[in-house]
């Protein structure tokens, strides 16, 4: 049962699994593999800076997705939020969703078009906010995504049928 204070969860979305370990993998091995390089073959040294700090970069990325990867999606009839209260998107404040193959979304995603801007925000792999755009995906299985769009969707057709 369901408490008065706490709304109704529509839908869900998380990484899989077998994505984040492919992807975490993929940037931490860059980022090990061209710091290696910086120093089995010494390039002039500023190359080797160029390479040493593109190998961090790459590390800090891989944690930056590990962090956030973690995190659940949260869709209920007032908001789009992460589990812990992060608001993403107010439903009221969503006027489209594109999810079309030549849409510019993340994979396995779908692109949410705001009436109002809000502050950039980024989550590696699970979503990300640029001013009036909010793109969901990346690590998550399509399914999930495509859920949660057909609802949203779906709440859009009844907000523009009731007025």
């Amino acid at each position: 049962m369901q408490s008065e204070t706490e709304p109704e969860v529509l839908a869900t979305v998380q990484a899989s699994l077998g994505r984040r370990v492919l992807g975490i993998g993929m940037l931490g091995f860059l980022g090990v593999l061209v710091i290696y390089i910086a120093f089995l073959t010494p390039p002039s040294f500023g190359w080797r800076m160029f390479l040493i700090a593109l190998g961090v970069t790459a590390l800090l990325v891989a944690d930056a997705m590990r962090r956030s990867t973690g995190h659940v999606l949260e869709l209920t009839r007032t908001e789009l939020r992460e589990r812990g209260g992060l608001m993403i998107a107010q439903v009221d404040n969503i006027i489209g969703i594109d999810r079309g193959a030549f849409a510019f979304k993340p994979s396995n995603g779908f692109l949410l078009r705001l009436d109002t801007p809000d502050a950039r925000k980024w989550r590696p792999g699970l979503w990300w906010r640029v001013g009036r755009r909010v793109g969901v995906g990346g690590m998550t299985p399509g399914r999930q995504t495509k859920y949660m769009a057909e609802i949203i969707a779906v709440m859009l057709a009844e907000r523009e049928a009731e007025g």
